[in-house]
């Protein structure tokens, strides 16, 4: 009997559980989910039938090998800086490893020693990275198949709400780690647009946005990730004149934002100690200039000149005008943020979230050049089944399945770019509803050229 070891039962792996579970019953294998609160595994398992719940700390040495030396595959859904130490644990103990997150310069360090053991080593399998990928190669590959040449590349993801449940001026809640999202677009974003190399500091990222559009959703924000330059290679576009992955906001989200990053509130790298009952609006004065003729809120205004009505509306419905008290009053300024807006920012029960992707190609051929918009738009069901863990659970659900079935049979350490990868698990997706809808325009004729 194959043995699964999944290491967490957070938000993103309620579909990867079910999956998995269900190929128990039809194919000889056993699920083992391991988190530090065993009532939470027990609860994701709900005594199905080939499932065990466990409890681990998995900085435990002794616990980590002890439940590791008991399967043939392990899934990692653990916050990324811990899948070094299971990766490691796994390669000494002879164990494949699955991730959906980004492949750490630890991880590829211990490429050779994957190969050597012949072990299989998948990571980026999930929404982003991951779906991007796969979706991606898939046009780059059919592309380069015809022999076209790929002119330009952008890349967008959002996690965001359905338009049903957009019920706050942000339309915007929370459907993955909230502290993610309040540090997003620190550090420098770089990308290439027509030959030019940008670097884009945090301090101008959500200045620097692009307008992107779905039909029958309307407009979005996107705002460039931190190094779009790397995956020039991964994807085998190394002379691509255009290329940048990007982030998708709601339209008017980037600028609102703008305004805690030009403040300070998002800063993450000093401690803050407020006096007790203090307020938001409190909060927000610390990072303003001192007048003691102004209000709160014409300090801003003076701070911020490009503030407009929608931008202050946003920030009002936060509460940071009132006398609302902080949740926290210890922490960094982001850490302080981040817990105001937990509370306002946290799905209902009834609440659906949305995915929404899109990649933005032009591709030269003999005879033109095209435009292809390839957009992916997925809804969740309910606040604990979402699109979020639906479209991060399910690509490396499917991976793990078919590598457990020989249909993946490769060794080494990967990430789904390769046709043998991500046909069968696209193939799957989109019997489940998970496709990209293409529309392809022609932008101009060249000729013999």
């Amino acid at each position: 009997m194959q043995t699964i070891l999944i290491l967490g039962g957070g938000k993103s792996s309620t579909f990867l559980i079910d999956y998995l579970v269900d190929t128990c019953l039809s194919k000889s294998r056993k699920v083992l989910l391991a988190d530090l609160d065993l009532e939470l595994a027990k609860s994701k398992l709900n005594e199905r039938k080939n499932t065990e719940a466990k409890s681990l700390n998995i900085e435990s040495e002794q616990e980590r090998e002890k439940l590791i030396s008991e399967a043939d595959l392990v899934v990692s859904m653990l916050p990324a800086f811990l899948h070094p130490i299971v990766a490691k644990t796994c390669l000494e103990l002879g164990k494949h490893f699955f991730s959906a997150s980004y492949e750490s310069d630890e991880m590829k360090s211990l490429k050779s020693e994957i190969e050597s053991k012949g072990l299989f080593f998948l990571n980026e399998c999930g929404l982003d990275p991951g779906i991007d990928h796969m979706s991606a190669m898939k046009i780059i590959h059919e592309a380069k198949d015809k022999g076209d040449e790929i002119l330009s590349f952008k890349s967008y993801c959002g996690g965001l709400l359905a338009p049903m449940s957009e019920d706050n001026p942000w339309k915007y809640k929370f459907t993955w780690n909230p502290r993610n999202v309040v540090l997003a677009g620190q550090g420098v974003s770089r990308y290439i647009e027509k030959g030019d190399l940008k670097f884009v500091p945090y301090h101008q990222v959500f200045k620097r946005t692009e307008t992107l559009h779905f039909d029958r959703l309307g407009d979005f924000d996107g705002y460039p990730n931190r190094d779009s330059l790397n995956y020039r290679k991964v994807y085998g576009l190394e002379n691509i004149q255009t290329m940048l992955r990007g982030t998708l906001r709601r339209a008017g989200f980037c600028k609102a934002w703008d305004v805690f990053v030009q403040l300070g509130l998002t800063d993450n790298s000093f401690e803050m100690e407020l006096p007790e009952g203090s307020s938001l609006k409190n909060f927000l004065n610390t990072f303003l200039p001192f007048n003691q003729d102004l209000s709160v809120e014409e300090k801003l205004a003076e701070a911020i000149p490009t503030m407009d009505f929608p931008t202050f509306e946003k920030i009002q419905w936060l509460g940071f005008f009132g006398n609302r008290k902080l949740p926290k009053t210890k922490g960094s300024p982001a850490a302080i943020l981040q817990a105001i807006l937990e509370e306002d920012w946290a799905l209902y029960p009834e609440d659906i979230d949305m995915i929404v992707m899109q990649h933005l190609f032009e591709i030269k051929s003999a005879t033109s050049i095209k435009k292809i918009t390839s957009s992916l738009v997925c809804f969740g069901e309910d606040s604990v089944y979402t699109a979020m863990a639906k479209t991060v659970g399910l690509p490396l659900a499917i991976a793990v399945d078919l590598f457990l079935d020989k249909k993946i049979r490769l060794k080494g350490l990967y990430v789904p770019v390769l046709p043998e990868i991500y046909e069968p698990i696209l193939s799957e997706l989109s019997a489940r509803g998970i496709h990209f809808v293409d529309k392809e325009e022609i932008l101009t004729g060249t000729g013999s050229n």
